[in-house]
């Protein structure tokens, strides 16, 4: 196929190249050598901003854009009495044998607490319960449940999630 395609694509650009040559010298105009800067001081109009710095000619209609662009800052962040969850902690890191963990809930709601690996596969739950306002504190004990390395606690309450890493010895 590139052996036929070469050739026929050299064709078409020698054709097409021809084209432009004869085109160019239909006017009977005289072709441009080197003496471009007595042309642009001859027909260059500073008032026009039609002209090129070369003094070619070129009439460019004014653009305007067909749409209007608004910008409009929008915060979405919310303050700790908006949150579901809060102030949500985990220790000791690096764990050993036992995991701690200390949040505050604003009103009840149902918690669930799961220990995910990298990917974000489920490894195990630790807490699915119902739970009253106020602070509230876990402990499990892992005793060797988990082989070493680094995982994420998520603490899902109601609509709201939070994820915290921590480091198994």
């Amino acid at each position: 196929m590139r052996k036929l395609y070469q050739p026929i694509f050299s064709f078409f650009m020698l054709i097409a190249m021809a084209a432009n040559i004869n085109y160019a010298y239909a006017d009977g105009k005289k072709p441009v050598t080197s003496d471009t800067t007595r042309l642009a001081k001859v027909f260059t109009n500073k008032n026009d901003k039609s002209y090129l710095k070369n003094g070619i000619k070129v009439p460019l209609p004014p653009l305007k854009p067909n749409v209007t662009i608004y910008s409009t800052k929008i915060s979405f962040s919310r303050t700790d009495g908006d949150r579901l969850v809060s102030n949500v902690q985990v220790y000791p890191n690096p764990i050993t044998d036992q995991i701690n963990l200390r949040y505050n809930v604003n009103k009840n709601s149902s918690v669930t607490i799961k220990i995910m690996d990298i990917l974000g596969n489920e490894v195990m739950t630790l807490f699915s319960q119902r739970v009253d306002p106020g602070e509230q504190k876990f402990t499990f004990n892992l005793n060797n449940k988990l082989s070493s390395g680094f995982y994420f606690v998520r603490l899902v309450a109601g609509s709201e999630s939070v994820i915290k890493r921590i480091s198994i010895l």
